[in-house]
């Protein structure tokens, strides 16, 4: 169990900051920048949810599941799988949350219009939060992978489809919201010429 009972500890003035193991690291370490992006995207998935509150309250409840479990994901990028053993049992992303995100992403989708060019981020203020947070959780993918290409840091798998997932559920959140995608607006290739 977290226990906060002082924000300030001055532990991290020198620039560093600790992992859930204890080991120190520079704050601008690709590891931090993963997990740190991860809480960007919860920022931005918070504020999409002042619009999806009160008048989508099955995304919003979808979207407060998802916010959950990237504290889990956080969790999971700030204590390293290296094989030593710990006095504790680490929290990892697994594949029923996964899964979870597929079966929304599935209910939300079989009600939109079919797509016909690629969706300019906007329409209604709601949607235009969620492909914010979008676009931030792609750079959370992102910084992911290229952390996991670095063998002596290890990312857990299911952590990489889970982070990939959430941003195909905002994409389709976000044309939920806009109406089902009637409120899309839709890139016109070449159209200020």
């Amino acid at each position: 169990m977290v226990k906060l009972n002082k924000i300030y500890t001055r532990t991290g003035d020198d620039g560093t900051t600790g992992l859930g193991s204890g080991e120190r690291r520079l704050k601008s370490d690709l590891r931090i920048d993963a997990y740190g992006t991860v809480d960007e995207a919860n920022a931005c998935i918070g504020m999409a949810r002042i619009h999806t509150a009160a008048v989508h309250p099955s995304i919003d409840a979808m979207l407060s599941r998802i916010q959950n479990d990237l504290f889990d994901l956080g969790a999971d990028l700030a204590v390293p799988d290296n094989g030593k053993p710990l006095d504790y049992e680490p929290l990892r992303i697994v594949a029923s949350q996964t899964d979870r995100i597929e079966q929304d992403i599935d209910l939300l989708n079989k009600n939109l219009q079919p797509l016909k060019s690629f969706v300019l981020n906007g329409g209604t203020p709601a949607a235009a939060a969620l492909h914010l947070a979008r676009t931030v959780a792609r750079r959370a993918e992102r910084i992911m992978v290229a952390l996991s290409q670095d063998p002596n840091e290890p990312v857990n798998r299911e952590a990489i489809r889970y982070i990939n997932r959430v941003s195909d559920f905002l994409f389709v959140a976000a044309r939920a919201v806009n109406d089902n995608g009637n409120a899309d607006v839709l890139w016109v290739p070449g159209k200020n010429r």
